[in-house]
């Protein structure tokens, strides 16, 4: 699936993925492959990054909320802020 990550600075991040998790305002989730559409608003926390190259088993980003998109295999995260740890 295609991950997109924006802020309103920049773009962070647009690649292939295997999965990413966020950390939802009800609880942190995760989006597979193939996951049914959603949209969700996030909190500031994590955000997982796996399957980005075979070298690189995950990354993390520190987002400051936002929002989540994801619709056939397309993810698009909108943060307000963020930093890579």
């Amino acid at each position: 699936m295609t991950l997109e990550i924006l802020t309103p600075d920049k773009k962070v991040f647009e690649g292939e993925v295997t999965s990413v998790t966020l950390p939802g305002t009800l609880g942190s989730f995760e989006i597979l492959n193939n996951h049914a559409p959603i949209i969700s608003t996030l909190e500031d926390g994590k955000l997982i990054v796996r399957g980005i190259d075979k070298n690189a088993k995950e990354s993390v980003f520190l987002i400051k909320g936002g929002v989540v998109e994801a619709n056939n295999n397309q993810v698009m995260v909108l943060a307000e802020g963020i930093t890579q740890r």
